[in-house]
C-alpha cells in the first residue's frame, strides 16, 4: 500500500497552454506497476476552463465545490455543481471549468492508455464559453 500524504507535493498552477484563466492542480497522483488510473484535485477561478481536449479511456469528473459548465462537442453547455459526478466517454471532445460568476473545484480521474491520458487540443474560445444554450438540468 502507498499513502501519500495532504500536502506532501506543492500545489501547482495548471500550465497556460491547456488552460484558460486562474487554475490550480493539487496532489496529482498516477498508479504504479500494472494500476492505469491517475488523477487530480484541479481548481478553476471563475472563468477559468480547459482547453478543448479528449482522454483515449474517458475521464471521471467528481465535482467537490462550487459550480461549473462542462461541453462536449456538439452538445450545450451543461451546468455542474458539488455532488455531481460527470462521466466524459472515451475519446469525445470536451472541455469543463468554472462558471463565469463562481469557482469550481473537481476530482478528475483518468486512465493511461499506450502511456497516455490526454489528448490537448485549442483553447475553448469566449464565444464558445459563455454564449449559447446552458444546460442546468
Amino acid at each position: 500500500m502507498k499513502i501519500i500524504r495532504n500536502g506532501s507535493k506543492p500545489s501547482a498552477k495548471a500550465p497556460a497552454a491547456y488552460f484558460t484563466g486562474t487554475v490550480r492542480i493539487d496532489s496529482p497522483f498516477q498508479a504504479d506497476g500494472e494500476g492505469r488510473s491517475g488523477g487530480a484535485i484541479v481548481t478553476f477561478e471563475p472563468g477559468a476552463r480547459t482547453n478543448w481536449h479528449f482522454h483515449p479511456a474517458g475521464q471521471t469528473l467528481i465535482v467537490l465545490s462550487g459550480v461549473g459548465w462542462t461541453q462536449c462537442e456538439g452538445g450545450l453547455r451543461t451546468e455542474i455543481r458539488a455532488g455531481d459526478v460527470v462521466w466524459c466517454p472515451c475519446r469525445k471532445r470536451h472541455w469543463h471549468g468554472a462558471s463565469i460568476a463562481t469557482a469550481m473545484s473537481h476530482l478528475a480521474i483518468t486512465e493511461m492508455v499506450d502511456g497516455k491520458n490526454v489528448e490537448w487540443m485549442e483553447p475553448v474560445t469566449d464565444e464558445q464559453y459563455q454564449d449559447g444554450p446552458l444546460e442546468t438540468t
